[in-house]
């Protein structure tokens, strides 16, 4: 053998080592730790979250000076109950938490969740710890406690109404105190909140088509109710002094029949009352009567504070981009805090009461547009600035003493809480990265912006692990929701974290990977998330999906011939659309919990389908749910499909794949089904997410690598 040939082979054998040391299981790259539910004390300097450990949920905490991390809690099962509603006692002596239900749930996320198959169930609970630790009380089945003030008392949902029960008041003596109904009132009680000197507790009571505020003052057996209106008044907020009440006002449901089809205007308003004079509301501030100036439907909605006695902070789309505003107390013009063309989620206001903190999607960076970065912002100027510019994703910061604490993630970098001091960032979780976490191995996705069919531009980001200099099957990535927005990075939504690890999987694999921001998606503006002739009305967000598909096709490194397509619940129906409507096309699919067929998801009721009250577009809505749905183009559905659902699913009907299935086996469609037997729509239990998405994986290796 001559040294030439020697060397060849000796540099091959290495590539091939290196190649193959870079290849993980998805096991491997789902094995890092999800933080949640960050929060901190309203006094000193102590925080607390929730975190996902392949599926074992823990309270963690961590405080001044040194901030390290402390498991509180020590579940110790992958049992599928979450942790939610955290919450620290303002003296920094007790951790409230609710554990159970799914509570991203369209419906009955109250009810208890049991993946695990266990012939008693787990009820959803609110529970309570020490800070310093100890064992765990659980107070009651119930949700959303709020403690008061005086940290003595815990107010909670149950059955939907109010209770309350005691805290842990006598020192020496074990937890002995009973829960108590507050009061018993009509309609399902929500968003209760107590007034700063403890006394009190508002509360919005949902009667339907109509909804008051009232409150409800210890010790007294009458409930307030403040200007009661046929409106939906919702989103209670104390002054810091607990003198008066602000409100958000929406109109309640009602009036003549109009049309299915058409976007609708939600006015809405901020309002207060003077508990000490006992007057009827005054309006604070009203947003235009636009569509524009609807009632905003992004993360926290109206995002309604009082952080200071003379301005309250708010968010409202009237301009076009979902901004942070603040108004006098006394009412006046908004103050727009945050101007440009970029969203601001996850508001929070600092410990002072004098700034909000917020992520969003702008930056230095054209690509910033596909991230989240922590901005600060004074209520009452705008002087905002990015505190934390750069390549990472980042979100739901709280502040500290000289600093502030968020979640932070990268495009390599699984989500771990980090310290921003004065002078230096550190992680606060990083000793919690799992070893066999791939980070080396993992690509950095590229934004790529192309033209839908109708000249709208769309925003995606491509995986490949590759140089482009080969031609490689591809898949195209469908996001649910569909107001959510995919990152160049690891996402801050631990349901689009998954889908975020399975594109960066099956680029390990060998294929190109596109994940699209498709028309009503958050991020790129009012006019882009609320197009005409969306969804059951038109699915005019399909041209963005066929345009990715063409697209792709289009590039030297793709195969046209293997484009593949997947989605879970919004993004399972444009799924199963693509494959109904272009086989040619997209030449197999993953359907995860989609809709099917709009008539049976989205109920119209029947007054308005007929009779004296029927819409004036009835007959055309029908007609357009149905040919907006997958199933209507079920005879030109050729590809290959592997359906997926969980049979208690709160987000879309379980029936919806049912229905599917049957009309595809009557047309002998080629098609593969998985069950997951009590699971949710959001896989609850982790060893379910690694069932749902080996599966996808393993179905498209076998449909378009061979």
């Amino acid at each position: 053998m001559n040294l030439r040939y020697l060397f060849i082979l000796i540099l091959f054998t290495f590539i091939q080592s290196e190649s193959l040391a870079q290849n993980f299981t998805f096991e491997a790259i789902k094995s890092y730790a999800f933080p949640t539910e960050l929060v901190r004390s309203k006094n000193g300097d102590k925080i607390a979250w929730a975190l996902d450990e392949k599926g074992v949920r823990n309270v963690y905490v961590a405080e001044s000076p040194n901030f390290e991390a402390r498991k509180l809690t020590n579940f110790k099962e992958d049992d599928g109950q979450e942790i939610t509603s955290i919450s620290i006692s303002d003296d920094g002596k007790w951790v409230l938490f609710v554990r159970g239900g799914d509570h991203g749930a369209n419906f009955d996320d109250e009810r208890a969740v049991n993946p695990s198959g266990d012939t008693e169930p787990q009820m959803v609970r609110v529970m309570q710890i020490a800070f310093i630790g100890g064992p765990i009380r659980v107070i009651s089945e119930g949700d959303f406690p709020v403690i008061s003030p005086d940290n003595k008392v815990v107010a909670y949902i149950k059955e939907g109404q109010p209770w309350v029960c005691k805290l842990d008041t006598n020192e020496n003596e074990d937890f002995l105190e009973a829960p108590i109904r507050l009061l018993k009132t009509r309609g399902a009680v929500h968003s209760l909140a107590w007034a700063p000197t403890g006394n009190k507790i508002a509360f919005v009571s949902n009667r339907g088509d109509h909804s008051f505020v009232g409150y409800f003052e210890l010790g007294k057996s009458v409930v307030n109710w403040l200007d009661p209106s046929f409106a939906k008044d919702i989103s209670p907020r104390w002054s810091p002094d607990g003198t008066q009440i602000a409100f958000v006002r929406t109109p309640a449901e009602g009036g003549s029949t109009d049309s299915l089809t058409q976007r609708k205007r939600i006015p809405w308003s901020i309002r207060k009352v003077s508990l000490l004079l006992g007057e009827k509301s005054a309006l604070v501030w009203e947003a235009p009567n636009t569509y524009r100036g609807s009632l905003p439907t992004t993360d926290g909605g109206t995002n309604l504070f009082w952080p200071r006695v003379d301005r309250l902070v708010f968010t409202s789309y009237h301009d076009g981009w979902p901004h942070a505003y603040s108004v006098a107390s006394t009412g006046g013009v908004a103050l727009l805090l945050s101007p440009g063309d970029f969203m601001v989620e996850h508001v929070r206001v600092s410990s002072d009461g004098n700034s909000v903190f917020f992520d969003a999607n702008t930056g230095s960076d054209v690509t910033d547009k596909d991230r989240r970065h922590i901005c600060q912002v004074s209520v009452d100027k705008a002087d905002m600035k990015v505190l934390t510019p750069g390549t990472g994703i980042e979100w739901s910061a709280v502040s500290v003493s000289n600093g502030y604490i968020y979640i932070g993630s990268g495009a390599k970098k699984a989500p771990q809480l980090m310290l921003a001091g004065s002078s230096t960032t550190r992680s606060l979780t990083e000793s919690l990265i799992p070893t066999e976490f791939p980070a080396s191995a993992l690509v950095e996705p590229k934004q790529v912006i192309f033209k839908s069919l109708d000249g709208l531009t769309i925003h995606g980001q491509i995986f490949d692990s590759s140089n482009g200099t080969q031609k490689k099957p591809a898949i195209i990535f469908v996001h649910g929701g569909p107001p959510r927005q995919m990152l160049l990075g690891w996402h801050y939504s631990d349901y689009y974290a998954n889908a975020y690890a399975l594109n960066q999987y099956l680029a390990n694999l060998g294929f190109v990977v596109l994940s699209i921001n498709y028309r009503l998606g958050i991020g790129y503006g009012y006019d882009f998330q609320n197009p005409k002739s969306a969804g059951q009305w038109g699915a005019s967000e399909y041209l963005d999906i066929k345009a990715a598909g063409e697209w792709l096709g289009q590039q030297s490194f793709v195969d046209n011939r293997k484009i593949g397509i997947y989605g879970g619940s919004y993004g399972g129906y444009l799924t199963a659309l693509g494959l109904a409507r272009d086989s040619k096309l997209f030449a197999a699919g993953v359907d995860i919990h989609g809709v099917h067929d709009w008539a049976h998801q989205q109920e119209i009721p029947m007054e308005l389908l007929s009779g004296p009250h029927k819409a004036p577009d009835a007959d055309w809505a029908t007609s357009l749910a149905y040919r907006s749905s997958p199933i209507s183009s079920i005879d030109t559905w050729k590809s290959p499909v592997l359906v997926i659902h969980a049979d208690d699913d709160r987000n879309v009907s379980f029936s919806q794949s049912v229905d599917l299935i049957n009309r595809l086996q009557k047309k002998k469609v080629p098609m593969e089904s998985m069950v997951i037997v009590d699971d949710t729509h959001h896989w609850m239990k982790y060893s379910n997410t690694l069932k749902v998405f080996q599966a996808t994986a393993d179905y498209f290796k076998a449909k378009l690598l061979k």
